[in-house]
């Protein structure tokens, strides 16, 4: 039924064609692209209808062999030649029986693009550009494995959009760094070549302007963190040379900051880094990012003057919280509890249920205790204002562990029953703290 179907489409078609045909003058110069003679030109512009009608019926044995002359006798004549190419072979390769028919039909498809590019690369719209953007797409459907065949058909199509559009497409160039980075982690490309890439097209998106070319940048420096060429010695050698070129320039200050913090970088040359950004755009975050890494260097004078500076600046509520956090947590490091007690408190007035708030409070409270049976009464409030920040750490796994650990060394620190008594107070009573920063506050009487 289906052949049917197609002869008498065919015989349809040839009707019309020859009612224009007897029309048409086809010695005319204008009809020269679809053959030597008028007859030939005729019989290829014929081929061409064929080829359409036999791809959208599923003929493709027929549509081979009207593409095949096509390719011959008029390789210029038209674009709609390639398209139904094309659309030919991707369904025989989606239909291939074995995988040597399937190999023999990616060949094909990409003969037919080989054949366009070398008829129609000066086309201006649908040319070299475009042909060699739509191959190497294709090459990575039908040929992920040849890597350096990809690589090196995706790097003719970048070169071939940038002398067109005077800069390279971002999705080609985002799409075959993706994959160099792939190559890198199965050990088919080395770390120079990713660092040589990426230097070589993170001007490309630089420059880019708007909210798709933001998101490909962020997506290209994703690929290059993980892919693990972005080690710490790698990045220093591209950025110290970059940055000794262009010392203040605010977005490379930026990138080499989040890649080098990406890949846990605290080498010198790191932190120098960061201050320097910081210099040019101060911000909370970034303050609190060196903070922290001062801190862990136990540099804590550093990380007290940035989150001072960034205090003193931030009019977010939110933002000023997250400072303190890290106030906080740096003072009682620091052993430094009067501080750590007023940042706790600063918490406290923000955000009423942040867990660090009680944290740090329950040990600025322990730390007032000592062997006098007053200085025991400390653990009681140090054990409530510890229990508060338990129920609060939910989201902070290490923190609650820590808080839960102090709860039990509290508790362990209560007063004995015996002491109790020698003072006058029973269990389930009520007391009020009368030493250091517990003084004041009102608890409860338990035995240890």
């Amino acid at each position: 039924m289906k052949n049917v179907k197609f002869i008498l489409m065919v015989a349809f078609a040839m009707m019309g064609f020859s009612a224009i045909a007897q029309e048409v003058n086809y010695d005319d110069p204008k009809y020269a692209v679809w053959g030597s003679s008028g007859e030939e030109r005729k019989q290829n512009m014929l081929n061409n209808q064929f080829l359409k009608e036999s791809v959208d019926n599923r003929n493709y044995k027929a549509a081979a062999g009207y593409l095949k002359v096509l390719l011959e006798k008029c390789p210029k004549a038209s674009q709609n030649i390639y398209t139904n190419g094309t659309k030919l072979y991707k369904n025989l390769i989606n239909r291939a029986g074995t995988d040597e028919q399937r190999a023999m039909y990616i060949d094909s498809l990409f003969y037919v693009y080989d054949v366009r590019l070398a008829n129609f690369a000066n086309h201006a719209k649908y040319g070299k550009a475009y042909i060699l953007d739509r191959k190497a797409k294709e090459y990575l459907s039908y040929k992920p494995d040849d890597r350096e065949g990809l690589r090196k058909i995706f790097n003719e199509a970048i070169k071939a959009t940038e002398e067109k559009n005077g800069k390279p497409d971002l999705e080609l160039v985002l799409i075959y760094f993706s994959n160099l980075c792939e190559d890198y982690q199965n050990d088919v490309a080395d770390a120079t070549l990713i660092i040589a890439e990426y230097d070589r097209f993170s001007p490309v998106f630089d420059s880019a302007e708007g909210e798709e070319a933001a998101e490909m940048k962020s997506q290209f420096d994703n690929a290059f963190g993980v892919s693990g060429a972005a080690s710490c010695e790698n990045l220093e050698a591209l950025f110290s040379k970059k940055l000794a070129e262009a010392p203040e320039d605010e977005a490379l200050l930026n990138q080499a900051v989040t890649l080098m913090s990406r890949a846990n970088c605290n080498s010198d040359f790191f932190f120098h880094t960061a201050e320097k950004y910081y210099a040019v755009k101060p911000s909370s975050s970034t303050a609190l990012f060196l903070a922290q890494g001062f801190q862990n260097r136990n540099e804590f004078d550093k990380a007290m003057k940035y989150l001072n500076e960034a205090l003193a600046a931030e009019t977010d509520a939110a933002e000023k919280e997250k400072l303190y956090v890290r106030m906080a947590l740096i003072s009682m490091q620091m052993g430094n509890h009067s501080e750590a007690m007023k940042a706790a408190k600063e918490i406290q007035n923000i955000n009423a249920e942040n867990g660090y708030a009680y944290y740090i409070m329950g040990q600025c409270y322990a730390a007032s205790a000592n062997s006098e049976f007053a200085g025991q009464a400390c653990f009681w409030a140090a054990y409530d204002t510890m229990s508060k920040a338990v129920e609060l750490l939910g989201s902070e796994p290490q923190i609650l562990e820590s808080a839960k650990k102090m709860m039990a060394a509290y508790r362990g620190s209560f007063p004995t029953k015996e002491e109790c008594f020698f003072n006058e107070v029973q269990a389930g009573a009520r007391y009020t703290c009368t030493r250091g920063f517990a003084s004041g506050v009102s608890t409860t009487v338990r035995y240890r």
